[in-house]
């Protein structure tokens, strides 16, 4: 398999590695019905996926499908360049699909219901808050807050505190 590169955007350390995209065959894995429906529930979802999640979804088209199955798959599937893993800061990992990975982007991550999703662009005015002398070389962002539908059942409840 040719050796990773990194797809970076100028001073980004959120560039993830790039890998020749293997059939699961060429990685010496089997295809499987629940392997396909990881990558199903995946491709579907368009956004990062923690395990649970991926379970929860996969489960639409393999109804028996285990959490074990599923970790056991990632791992897998990262290992073969088809995943991604997406780490926030003082949370679990997330997953996505490699060909999503390749552009640059960062991540929002939903206070309430947990869900992780893609923010596509990058703000490059971040060396302009340095002090003077500074040099950024790198940056990961992930913002943090309500997704549209919890904040819009957040106005359907008034009242209630977050």
């Amino acid at each position: 398999m040719p050796q990773p590169t990194s797809s970076s955007h100028a001073g980004c350390a959120h560039a993830h590695p790039v890998h020749a995209r293997a059939t699961p065959a060429q990685a010496g894995e089997r295809n499987t019905r629940q392997r396909t429906a990881i990558r199903a529930a995946m491709a579907a979802e368009g956004r990062p996926l923690s395990p649970p999640e991926v379970l929860q979804a996969a489960q639409k088209l393999v109804p028996r499908i285990g959490i074990a199955t599923v970790y056991r798959n990632i791992k897998a599937m990262v290992e073969a360049g088809e995943l991604v893993a997406v780490p926030l800061p003082g949370d679990r990992v997330y997953y996505e699909l490699a060909d999503k990975a390749v552009h640059h982007h960062h991540h929002f991550r939903c206070n309430q219901c947990e869900k992780v999703f893609d923010i596509h662009g990058c703000d490059d005015t971040f060396a302009t808050l340095l002090p003077p002398g500074f040099v950024l070389t790198t940056h990961d962002v992930t913002l943090y807050g309500l997704c549209a539908a919890c904040s819009a059942a957040a106005r359907v409840r008034p009242g209630k505190k977050r």
